[in-house]
């Protein structure tokens, strides 16, 4: 078999921990996001002695579907993964081929965008209520941006919709605002988005983008069960108070056949289906699509580290993605340091592809 087309001859999955710098507490819909979890990992060998690794997201799937398979058979290097069972390999494929060309992922997709993308901060979730024997309050938000910003992030995306869940509405909506306008006041000049993971209706989140309007909110994310007539409907109220601000939306459970007209209408600005469950090869698909319509991108990347930099090469790659997810933590055995993150940006490497060494278990 040739170097350039090399034979998968194991595939080994296993568990590394990941580590965030602190607890991170509830949203809208969950409870606590834990300290970190564990990310699922599989590392593609080869007859060749290449070598490819990346996460799997969910059960994962057949290992020997894909083992004795020539790379070709799996990937096609212009459009990505060949078949739906061979999806869960995604991510180690891709860096395979990479490793194989000796080119880096963002120049498989096409170098169509820049080696440094903006970054914010995804992090900041419901911490004021916890403990709850002794809720912490809006100080202990401003303190995780405090601590975030020493980690090199200068925008922010703060959870909000306490009222659909952990507080009376009467009380969680305003402390929505207040949790806004405190950290907009410590940060005026960072971008600030904000993420409601459906925790509002059409009322009641208009009523929050008015207490806010002044605050020149970067986005509004998932204010509600998607609707097209009430994401219509939310597009025209901010194009009266507050019009730079971006409606994001397709994170959850996303019909994306569903919303691409919603955003064709100018009602959605930004797309953000998740780099791992939605996949870089269906991503590499939908881009050119979703540029002919004039949307954005921003693949949701939060829960692992090593999303990050699969999103930040996404958009070097592919282009049309403005800013991306950071989620601050590291994951064990992995070594990131190709990856320079300064002053709220992350900067790519050229390194084989996804420039990450096969991790040490």
């Amino acid at each position: 078999m040739s170097r350039s087309d090399p034979t998968i001859t194991s595939i080994d999955l296993h568990a590394l921990p990941t580590r965030y710098p602190r607890t991170v507490g509830r949203n809208a819909r969950l409870g606590s996001h834990g300290s970190g979890g564990e990310s699922q990992v599989a590392v593609l060998r080869t007859d060749s002695g290449a070598v490819g690794w990346g996460l799997v997201e969910g059960a994962g799937g057949d290992v020997d579907a894909a083992v004795g398979r020539s790379l070709s058979e799996l990937l096609d290097p212009a459009t990505g993964v060949r078949s739906e069972e061979h999806r869960w390999l995604d991510i180690a494929l891709h860096d395979l081929l990479g490793v194989v060309e000796d080119v880096p992922v963002h120049a498989l997709l096409g170098d169509h965008g820049q080696p440094t993308v903006e970054l914010y901060d995804g992090a900041i979730y419901f911490d004021d209520l916890d403990p709850e024997d002794a809720p912490r309050g809006v100080a202990v938000t401003l303190q995780n941006c405090l601590d975030d910003h020493a980690l090199g992030y200068r925008g922010f995306k703060l959870k909000i919709g306490r009222g659909n869940r952990w507080m009376p509405r009467h009380e969680g909506d305003p402390r929505d605002i207040e949790v806004t306008r405190a950290v907009r006041e410590a940060y005026p000049d960072a971008k600030i988005l904000v993420d409601a993971n459906d925790g509002y209706d059409l009322r009641g989140f208009c009523q929050y983008v008015d207490a806010v309007a002044d605050l020149d909110l970067y986005w509004v994310e998932e204010p509600f069960l998607d609707d097209a007539d009430d994401l219509a409907a939310l597009r025209r109220h901010l194009d009266e108070v507050s019009p730079s601000t971006r409606i994001a939306e397709g994170e959850t459970s996303p019909d994306v056949d569903a919303l691409l007209p919603v955003a064709g209408r100018g009602h959605v600005d930004v797309l953000l289906m998740d780099v791992m469950s939605y996949g870089l090869s269906r991503w590499r698909a939908l881009m050119p699509e979703l540029v002919q319509l004039g949307v954005k991108a921003s693949p949701h990347a939060w829960g692992r580290p090593l999303k990050t930099l699969y999103a930040a090469q996404l958009a070097a790659g592919l282009g049309n993605v403005d800013i991306v997810e950071g989620v601050p933590g590291t994951t064990d055995g992995v070594d990131t340091s190709a990856y320079l993150f300064a002053e709220g940006h992350l900067t790519v490497p050229d390194r084989p592809g996804f420039g990450l060494p096969v991790p040490t278990p």
